[in-house]
This record gives C-alpha cells, sequence and structure tokens, in this order.
C-alpha cells in the first residue's frame, strides 16, 4: 500500500471558511450575552475608528494645512512690510503695534539676536513640518515650537541678519485645535450608545437565561411553577412550548406512577394470597422451597416497581445528607461489613429525599454483597454533591463498566454468581441520578475493589 503524501488531492484540506469559524469557537465567549453584546459593540467601535480616520484625515490634516499656509502668508506679508518701513523706534513701534492689533499675531521684534538651534519636532505633529515647510516656500528660515506654550504656537523668523522676528499667535491660527474636543464627543456619544446597547441586550437575553435556568431547575426535579414566559415573540414561543412539554411530562409520570401503584397493589395482594395459603400447609421440605420462591418473587417484584417508578414525580427538597447514608447503611450492610463513613454532619442537599436514599441504599448493597469493607464518603465540591462507595470485592473489568448499568444484566464472571439479585441495582440508582441532572460512574477503588461515585448539581 502506498503512503498517501501530502499532496494527495483526496484528502479534504480545511477551508478559509472552517478556519474562520473554528477561531470564532475558540475565541468568543461562549454566553449568548457576551456574544450578543460583541455583535453589537463591533459594528459601532469600527464605525466610530473610521470616523476618527476620516477626521483625522480630511478635517484636521486639510485645516491644518490650509491654516500654516495662511500663517505662513500672513508672517510673510509682515515681514515684506516691515523691509517697506522706516527703521525709526517710533515707526518700528507703529508697525508692530498695526500687526498684533490688525493680525493678533502678538510680534515682537528682537535686535542683534539669531535664531536658537532647531527643536525635534513633535512626535505625530504635522504642524511643525508643515510651517517650516511654508515658510520655506517663502524663503523664511524660521524656527517653530509648538510645545512650550500651551495654546500658543512660538515662531521665530529671521529676515536679515542680527533681527529675528518673535511671533506668538493662537494655536487655532496655525492648526485645527478643537480637533481634541470633536474626538472626544465622538468618545463619549460612544460610550453612551454601549451603555444604551448593554440596558438593551441584557433586557433580551434575561427571558432567555431564565428559561434556560427553569428547563434545568426542572431537570433536577425542582418547582419551576414561578417561571413565566415574557421577552420577545419568539422567546415566548419557546417559553410557552417548554411549559407544554413539562404539562406532558408531569401528566405522564403521574399516570405511569398510578398505574405502578395499581399493579403493585394488585400483585402484592396476590402474593399476600399465596403467603397465606402456604402457612396453612406446614413447613416441610416442599413448601419452604415455594415460601422461599414467593419472597423472591416479592424482592422482585419490588425492584421492577422500582427501577419503573423511578424518581416517581418527586420534588426536590433540603435533605440531611449525613442521615440518609446513615439509613442506608443501617439497612444495607450485612452483618460481615466493615463500613466506614466519612460524612459531615451537617451536609444538606436539595435533592427528592426517597429517590436518593433509595440510590445511596442501592449502591452500599450492591458494595455490601460483593465485599467486606465499604468506605462511604459525602462531600460538596464547588456546586456538585460527590459521594463514592468503594468496597475491596472482585471489581468489575473496565470495559464492562458501562455494560452493568443496563437493565437485568448480570456480571456473573466479575461478581459471586450464587448472589441473587434482578440486575435492577445499578440501574435504578444511575436513573435516579440522572433525573437529578447527574450521573454516576465506576471507577478502580483504593481497597482493590470497585468505587461508585455519584456527581449530583445542588
Amino acid at each position: 500500500m502506498s503512503a498517501v503524501t501530502e499532496t494527495d488531492p483526496k484528502i479534504e484540506r480545511p477551508t478559509l471558511y472552517w478556519r474562520f469559524n473554528r477561531f470564532l469557537e475558540r475565541y468568543l465567549p461562549a454566553g449568548l450575552y457576551q456574544r450578543s453584546l460583541i455583535i453589537v459593540v463591533a459594528p459601532i467601535v469600527l464605525l466610530q475608528s473610521i470616523m476618527v480616520g476620516i477626521i483625522l484625515d480630511r478635517h484636521w490634516d486639510n485645516v491644518t494645512r490650509v491654516l500654516a499656509r495662511s500663517l505662513a502668508r500672513d508672517i510673510s506679508l509682515v515681514i515684506e512690510l516691515y523691509g517697506k518701513t522706516e527703521k525709526t523706534p517710533a515707526a518700528v513701534a507703529g508697525f508692530t503695534e498695526m500687526v498684533n492689533k490688525r493680525l493678533r499675531l502678538r510680534l515682537e521684534i528682537e535686535n542683534n539676536a539669531s535664531l536658537p538651534p532647531p527643536k525635534p519636532a513633535p512626535w505625530l505633529s504635522i504642524v511643525d513640518t508643515r510651517l517650516s515647510r511654508y515658510l520655506d516656500h517663502e524663503g523664511l528660515p524660521a524656527w517653530i515650537d509648538s510645545t512650550s506654550y500651551p495654546g500658543y504656537v512660538e515662531i521665530r523668523v529671521e529676515p536679515e541678519k542680527g533681527t529675528v522676528f518673535r511671533f506668538l499667535p493662537n494655536d487655532e491660527r496655525a492648526f485645527a485645535a478643537n480637533t481634541n474636543s470633536l474626538l472626544m464627543w465622538m468618545l463619549v456619544s460612544s460610550l453612551v450608545l454601549l451603555a444604551i446597547a448593554i440596558v438593551f441586550m441584557r433586557k433580551q437575553i434575561k427571558p432567555i437565561l431564565e428559561l434556560a435556568h427553569a428547563a434545568r431547575s426542572f431537570g433536577l426535579g425542582h418547582d419551576v411553577s414561578h417561571f413565566v414566559p415574557r421577552g420577545a415573540t419568539e422567546v415566548r414561543q419557546a417559553a410557552q412550548a417548554f411549559l407544554n412539554m413539562k404539562d406532558r411530562i408531569e401528566r405522564h409520570v403521574e399516570q405511569r406512577t398510578a398505574m405502578l401503584a395499581g399493579v403493585s397493589h394488585d400483585l402484592r395482594t396476590i402474593l399476600t394470597r399465596f403467603k397465606l395459603e402456604l402457612a396453612f400447609l406446614g413447613d416441610d421440605a416442599k413448601v419452604k422451597a415455594l415460601k422461599g420462591d414467593v419472597e423472591e418473587m416479592q424482592t422482585m417484584l419490588e425492584a421492577y416497581m422500582n427501577f419503573a417508578r423511578g424518581a416517581g414525580g418527586e420534588k426536590a427538597e433540603p435533605s440531611d445528607i449525613a442521615q440518609m447514608v446513615a439509613g442506608a447503611v443501617k439497612s444495607g450492610a450485612r452483618p460481615h461489613s466493615q463500613v466506614k463513613v466519612d460524612v459531615s454532619p451537617d451536609l444538606v442537599a436539595k435533592v427528592k429525599p426517597n429517590a436518593f436514599r433509595r440510590l445511596v441504599l442501592n449502591l452500599i448493597a450492591n458494595a455490601a454483597r460483593f465485599g467486606q469493607e465499604i468506605a462511604v464518603k459525602a462531600r460538596v465540591k464547588g456546586s456538585r454533591l460527590y459521594i463514592t462507595v468503594d468496597d475491596n470485592g472482585p471489581g468489575i473489568p473496565a470495559n464492562m463498566r458501562e455494560d452493568v448499568f443496563r437493565p437485568f444484566f448480570r456480571l456473573d464472571e466479575a461478581r459471586n454468581q450464587d448472589e441473587p439479585g434482578t440486575g435492577l441495582g445499578l440501574s435504578i440508582a444511575r436513573d435516579i441520578a440522572r433525573s437529578h441532572g447527574g450521573d454516576i460512574t465506576l471507577e478502580d477503588s483504593p481497597l482493590g475493589g470497585l468505587r461508585a461515585v455519584v456527581k449530583i448539581p445542588v
């Protein structure tokens, strides 16, 4: 057989769409509320980013270019007019006053001065670059400082050797200084929109979360009569469908429980007549065998009824787990059993009392049937109740531990063949655990036999 090469056309390679979906599944939050917020927030952030880019490119850059060119021309005009003015102190003073009054350039003329060393242009500042470029076009070497005086731009020009013109116009004359306030308003408006989106989205998602909580509570056997459909039309329709399903399940459970009660009563009546008739026949060997068969039939009947009844429509309520375990040990352990119980005396969990007591009893009875040492431990970790039942019996092979949960399955190769039973103990226990929203798993026990682990959300 030839090896499949990496370029084999029969190999299906992941598409770009598949990779994108995998990326979203891996990095997006799992919750519907968080995902909905991202769906709302992402377009707003993208839109605002585009708007900021447009403003910076079209508004700030263009306006700054126009203002810088206009300021450079005003400075060039001032210097040209100065060249036509008499250089007497009175004339220079009048010229300076006129420039400051008409053009508001805050002009100071310094004699016997020179331009300072060039300053490095601030990072991402286009004002210094633009002004320098336009003044160079006017033939005026200049020194510019846009950071030392907040609200002003200092410009020094040397039109002739020894004479320096120092201008200090408002920064609004050189660039679009109100851009920061515009960006701030955009940021504030974005935050307001996000706040409105968060409040609205929370109100839309809350009915869905309530529906999920009600479905989970109903699965755990809790009362959900307080649940009322609300929210959007589709959510109300889903909630009403859930309530209809809940009513059908409850009716089914009630009908099944009533039927089982009737069947159980009728069969027990017949078995009672058998016992009475056998009591009048004496105590010979044949009668004892018949009595044993009747007792075994009654035991099997109880097991079948328990399996068919399951949780029996019972409602969950806060229950004393320590008391349940103690009662199960007393009923399920055998005289030769060595039982070690590790349960906090104040351990309380919301379970279906009778059904959960049957679960613990079945596990302990199963352990006592095949082992002499038994260890029972119960703890609450996080939001789950953990109960472990260990024994030192022969155990069950790892590849067959799921099979023993099937109804009427008996693993005679691993357990004692002489032990009677119906093969329903573990099936009933798992059915009850799952009716609480949990499960039962089997593992190797530190005692050398089997460990049953019950996990129930509480």
